[in-house]
């Protein structure tokens, strides 16, 4: 079963599409964080907005996207 429910992220985007490039662009984010949290410098990474107990950083940015905490727009 996928956690959060597609439903509650179609709310969020118009489409699959679009929720799928957003949160693969956040797990790509909070890859780069932990990585260098990891080494010892702290750069302009956000760490996550949502408490969460998974260690999936998809999931977590889908958890995010679902919370409201990313907005995307499209570029003209």
């Amino acid at each position: 079963m996928i956690k959060p429910r597609v439903d509650k992220l179609l709310d969020r985007a118009d489409s699959h599409y679009a929720a799928v490039l957003v949160a693969a662009k956040r797990a790509r984010q909070l890859n780069s964080y932990y990585r260098a949290l990891g080494e010892g410098s702290y750069e302009e990474f956000t760490p996550p907005m949502v408490d969460t107990p998974s260690g999936n950083y998809l999931t977590i940015a889908l958890e995010e996207f679902a919370a409201g905490k990313i907005r995307y727009q499209y570029r003209a």
